[in-house]
């Protein structure tokens, strides 16, 4: 396996449409950074926020998954309380070829604030606007700036092609666009 550099990624983000809108450069003047780095594509967050809330005493059930739990805001600046989350998407749209595996990082401007970002890996064929989940692990509330720099996904290609693809498999979040809650 092999994780693909800046040229791999123009290429298959122009000639194959592997992410767009795709953003040629790093991207950095009074924003948090975004756009394809040297072995990697910093993405976007969107401005649609799902805010966890527990106003209605919810419980977070993946199984039975109630979206009165969350308060939606459209907003270049959202707020997410302390010890809470909040979940996004990425501005950028993915289709992932058959021989590779994305795993996503986020980004230290975040990570150094106590904000966590997690993603799960994006699997072959999968294609999508990608669901963030933003951690506040601080007692403070904490901001999230739309449209600006959220995580660095890195491309991992296989050595063959995979047996099954994601796309194979009819998977539930195929072709999601905007915020995702958990499906079962």
């Amino acid at each position: 396996m092999s994780i693909m550099s800046d040229r791999w990624i123009r290429k298959m983000a122009l000639e194959h449409g592997m992410i767009e809108p795709y953003v040629d450069a790093q991207k950095r003047d009074g924003v948090i950074s975004y756009g394809v780095s040297s072995y990697g594509y910093d993405a976007r967050v969107g401005n649609q926020f799902k805010i966890f809330t527990n106003v209605d005493s919810a419980v977070v059930d993946p199984k039975n998954f109630s979206a009165n739990s969350f308060v939606d805001r459209q907003t270049d600046v959202c707020i997410i309380p302390p010890n809470s989350f909040a979940l996004a998407s990425t501005v950028e749209y993915f289709r992932i070829p058959r021989d590779v595996l994305v795993i996503c990082v986020g980004k230290s401007t975040y990570a150094r604030c106590g904000i966590i970002v997690n993603v799960t890996p994006l699997e072959p064929e999968w294609e999508g606007h990608v669901t963030l989940e933003f951690s506040n692990t601080t007692p403070l509330p904490a901001r999230i700036y739309a449209n600006e720099g959220a995580c660095q996904f890195l491309f991992l290609q296989g050595d063959q092609p995979c047996e099954t693809s994601y796309r194979d498999k009819a998977g539930k979040y195929q072709g999601q666009r905007g915020v995702t809650l958990p499906r079962i």
